[in-house]
């Protein structure tokens, strides 16, 4: 991306993962402000050019944190350069999944929206965790699905067009 563009990157996570695609999405960029939503002191954004909010996901919902951010700043949000991921487990349909759990304005001014894969740790799961995910795909072991190339495409889908800007 061209380094002029300055690029913020937000994100809400429970255990790490969405923090994990958030910094493979700053390198792939070649550097981005990294912001947790779980801090309470949130930088202003007017400065950047590019916004990237991501959140993980349980039970189809994002994290509460994101879900604030997001809906507090919707606005401000659809007059910037926006990329939304999130980061989960899910095997269902990933269009419906994001329109089920972002809102819709943002949604359709985005550049890039992707599920990019999640993690599942059992060391770090409470056992309803673990449960739902024994149940779900029969294992309870780590399991890692996060997608080098899901990432590099949706920088690609971010970036599409700014050659010129």
């Amino acid at each position: 991306m061209d380094n002029s563009m300055k690029t913020i990157i937000f994100y809400a996570t429970k255990h790490g993962a969405a923090r994990d695609i958030a910094q493979r999405i700053a390198d792939k960029i070649g550097g981005a402000d990294l912001h947790d939503l779980k801090q309470s002191d949130i930088p202003d954004f007017a400065e950047y050019d590019c916004v990237i909010v991501g959140s993980s996901i349980y039970a189809g919902n994002i994290r509460k944190e994101a879900k604030a951010f997001l809906s507090q700043n919707v606005d401000a949000l659809k007059g910037k350069r926006l990329g939304i991921f999130m980061s989960g487990m899910g095997r269902g349909d990933e269009k419906e999944a994001l329109a089920a759990a972002f809102p819709k304005a943002l949604l359709k001014n985005a550049k890039a929206a992707s599920v990019l894969g999640g993690i599942f740790d059992p060391q770090k799961a409470g056992f309803i965790e673990w449960l739902v995910m024994r149940i779900i795909t029969g294992k309870s072991e780590y399991i890692e699905t996060i997608s080098d190339a899901k990432i590099s495409d949706f920088v690609d889908a971010l970036i599409d067009g700014m050659e010129g800007q």
